[in-house]
This record gives structure tokens, C-alpha cells and sequence, in this order.
């Protein structure tokens, strides 16, 4: 089995309240869980108006496809025309592997 999560830092576009930063990120969560069946939440700089984190992890059967998903998560979110995408960090482990 293998398991991988990947987490973007994305700056948003002209947000001026935490009300509008969830219209914002709420959205763009439930698409990448909708689209990619995939676990995903908003993971950090909750109380920062123009940014967020947003985390995605997922399990699969063979590594191919879950790099392809994490792959077109980040399109998806690189391609979102309400964010920037700053930067995406990804990890990938396989059941197999020595656990910390």
C-alpha cells in the first residue's frame, strides 16, 4: 500500500474578511475531494486573511497512481483562478517502509 499527502501554500486574490478567505477555500476543497476522491482540509494559516494551507493525502494500490493524483490535484490548484500557488510540498511511503 502506499500513502501520500501533498500540501499547498496558496495566496488569495482580493480577500478582506475570514468570511471570504472560506468562500474562497471551501470550495476549492470540496472540488479536489469531489474530483480526485481524495481526504482534504484547509491544515493551516487559519487566522491569515490572504493565505492558506491546504493538505491532501491519499492511499492507493501502486505509486503511479498516486503520484497521478497528486499530480493533478496540484494542476487543479495551480490552475485555480481564485489563487496563486506559492509552493507544494509532497511526501510518499510505502507500507513497506521503515515508519519514524
Amino acid at each position: 500500500m502506499w500513502i501520500g499527502w501533498i500540501e499547498f501554500d496558496v495566496l488569495l486574490g482580493e480577500v478582506h474578511s475570514l468570511k471570504e478567505k472560506r468562500s474562497v477555500v471551501r470550495p476549492l476543497v470540496n472540488e479536489l475531494r469531489r474530483r480526485f476522491d481524495v481526504s482534504a482540509a484547509e491544515t493551516g494559516s487559519q487566522d491569515l486573511l490572504r493565505r492558506a494551507q491546504i493538505g491532501v493525502a491519499m492511499a492507493a494500490g501502486a505509486r503511479a497512481h498516486l503520484v497521478e493524483v497528486l499530480d493533478a490535484a496540484e494542476r487543479l490548484v495551480a490552475g485555480h483562478p481564485e489563487v496563486e500557488l506559492l509552493s507544494a510540498r509532497r511526501a510518499l511511503a510505502n507500507s513497506g517502509d521503515d515508519w519514524p
